[in-house]
């Protein structure tokens, strides 16, 4: 009985391959020159759901990406089927570079960071005025989240009718941050175009302790077959509930730009920012810093930015508001 091996010459043996495949071993990765721009509305347990070309698809990361992460916001390349047919199935290729990033820690301890949104260019702090109560803390971390990230705040005041602005309104004055007030009755009418032209023209994310509005305010923002459903505030607790659970991109009426509703914090940690990046955003106040001594926190008895306050080149309310927004990066948020 004839034995065959690989070297034999008889044309009509069959080699199986290797345990490893037949297929050669190369480090190079197909280019997908074909692949079509999407834009990440939502991720949602593995699946994430983009706009192409005006269409609504439905992919996965494909699997060269690794454990590269995907969030809301992110303009990606993908292939497959990209028609939006139901049980269609594309997969993201490549994830573009971002234009910005929006991070948060669970508190200031955590060392990993959360992404929350990619390639916003405005940070809109939702607050209500009462029920519940404001959390200026809060608030102040949010700014910072957003000064470090290179996003333009917003503030938007909520439930006017319960309470008034103007105490909240003269904290946050001296930063020079454009706020808008409003109530449900005003979204109703003139006060949804007032936030509208804030809004256009820009990739907006919101964010904000549960139970302010944000739910609300999205859906008189958005066309009525995109709107969410919304909550109430416990009576007991005086806490939101979170009705929206997932990061969701939705585009305006008029679709000159996005919001992204985000789902209802009750923290905002800063462990990733660097303090140092804090003055940034008071430019009459970094030229000043200069002066102040080495490793200086701006809060000890000599820092430069008293006497530069104090020759008039800044006012001492921005000074008092610099002070307050680096102690909320030593410090956890409460009410």
């Amino acid at each position: 009985m004839r034995r065959y091996d690989r070297r034999s010459d008889e044309d009509d043996i069959r080699v199986r391959p290797g345990r490893r495949g037949s297929r050669p071993r190369t480090s190079r990765r197909p280019a997908y020159e074909d692949a079509v721009e999407g834009f990440v509305i939502t991720v949602d347990r593995g699946r994430l759901t983009c706009v192409v070309d005006g269409r609504r698809v439905v992919a996965v990361k494909a699997r060269e990406l690794g454990r590269k992460g995907v969030v809301v916001g992110d303009r990606v390349a993908l292939v497959g089927d990209l028609s939006g047919d139901r049980d269609a199935l594309a997969r993201i290729v490549r994830v573009e570079e971002r234009r910005s990033v929006l991070r948060r820690t669970a508190d200031d301890s955590d060392p990993y960071e959360r992404v929350v949104v990619a390639n916003a260019d405005q940070l809109a702090i939702v607050t209500a005025l009462a029920d519940p109560p404001p959390r200026p803390r809060l608030i102040d971390r949010c700014l910072v989240g957003a000064y470090d990230a290179g996003l333009d705040p917003l503030l938007i005041l909520t439930k006017s009718d319960l309470a008034a602005p103007d105490a909240l309104l003269d904290t946050y004055t001296p930063l020079g941050i454009r706020h808008v007030v409003t109530s449900v009755e005003e979204l109703a009418g003139t006060g949804a175009a007032e936030v509208r032209e804030l809004l256009a023209g820009h990739v907006t994310a919101l964010v904000g302790h549960s139970g302010v509005g944000k739910t609300t305010l999205v859906n008189a923002l958005v066309p009525p077959e995109r709107r969410r459903a919304t909550g109430e505030v416990n009576v007991v607790t005086g806490r939101g509930r979170h009705t929206t659970t997932s990061a969701l991109a939705l585009p305006l009426a008029d679709e000159e730009g996005w919001v992204i509703d985000t789902p209802g914090v009750r923290s905002f940690g800063l462990n990733h920012v660097d303090p140092d990046r804090v003055i940034h955003a008071f430019p009459d106040l970094e030229a000043g810093a200069g002066n102040c001594p080495r490793a200086c926190s701006h809060d000890e008895p000599d820092c430069a930015l008293d006497d530069w306050v104090a020759q008039g080149h800044a006012d001492p309310a921005r000074l008092d508001s610099l002070r307050r927004l680096l102690a909320t990066r030593d410090r956890k948020e409460g009410d």
